[in-house]
């Protein structure tokens, strides 16, 4: 008989880092477009991350009047302030600080979004996550849950871990159900001199954004900073380490590898698409 060795755990690596870049959207809103930029076009699935951060009125005031979406989903998360939802559905309703939002707007959906305040601080991170071929027309719906309804995983070094989607390596899950590419969507707060682990599977891909403070990757010297996006390489486990109190993002998912086509609101998969995307719009069929 023969004892094995259990394997070491293969640890994703950097494979890219970046701060994004400056851009505004909706009426005026400046942001930080992360992904979906000339940089970094998209991370199959995700199509797009902007970072919306400001204690300015004239850089959020506008918000984002009524626009239509289809193919895709938007996940707002929120960090600190208020915004309102409405669509042509009569759909309504008000995300606040450490509240998500994972709007499925298949078929075709329009909307606003809005800031509900008019001084303070307003910030949150919009993520564009794709919808497969046979799911792109599939009828709009939303997963709604305030702060209280999220699960929270409380660590024994004083940390935590906000689930929005899947679940850690100590069975916490998310409210939000995905069973398209089968998201991951963790908030980490870390102390110092912390250490923290995820499986994930190993097609997936994952990047991390930094809140605050700085950390390094798997067992290597690799420095993420505040501000900073990280894609990661293939691997079975993210593996992090701080020096600082440290606060991030952690989103993988399941690549589609499908034909894409996206112009502006619609993300589809033919030319052909898009066009009736926008015949439909123009004849009030959404």
């Amino acid at each position: 008989m023969t004892n094995s060795a259990p394997q070491a755990n293969n640890y994703r690596k950097l494979a890219l880092v970046t701060s994004g870049q400056l851009s505004s959207d909706g009426a005026g809103v400046k942001l930080t477009r992360l992904i979906g930029n000339s940089e970094l076009s998209m991370l199959d699935p995700f199509l797009l991350l902007d970072v919306f951060q400001s204690d300015k009125p004239q850089d959020y005031s506008g918000g984002f009047p009524s626009h239509p979406h289809r193919g895709f989903e938007t996940v707002t998360y929120m960090l600190a302030g208020r915004m309102r939802h409405k669509d042509n559905a009569g759909n309504e309703g008000v995300i606040s600080a450490n509240g998500v939002q994972w709007m499925t707007a298949g078929r075709g959906i329009i909307h606003s979004e809005m800031p509900e305040q008019e001084s303070g601080l307003l910030k949150g991170f919009q993520l564009w996550v794709n919808l497969p071929k046979k799911h792109k027309m599939t009828t709009p719906h939303y997963q709604e849950f305030a702060a209280d309804k999220i699960t929270v995983e409380k660590r024994s070094d004083g940390g935590e871990i906000r689930v929005i989607s899947g679940s850690t390596n100590n069975n916490a899950t998310g409210a939000v159900v995905n069973n398209y590419v089968k998201p991951t969507y963790l908030h980490v707060t870390l102390p110092a001199n912390a250490s923290f682990e995820q499986n994930i599977a190993k097609a997936d891909n994952t990047f991390i954004y930094m809140i605050s403070g700085h950390l390094c990757i798997g067992d290597s010297t690799e420095k993420l900073d505040k501000n900073q996006l990280g894609i990661l390489t293939e691997g079975t486990s993210v593996k992090v380490v701080t020096n600082t109190a440290t606060s991030f993002l952690l989103v993988s998912a399941m690549p589609l590898n499908e034909p894409l086509a996206r112009s502006g609101p619609f993300v589809m998969n033919s030319k052909a698409e898009i066009i009736q995307a926008y015949s439909d719009l123009q004849n009030n069929r959404f």
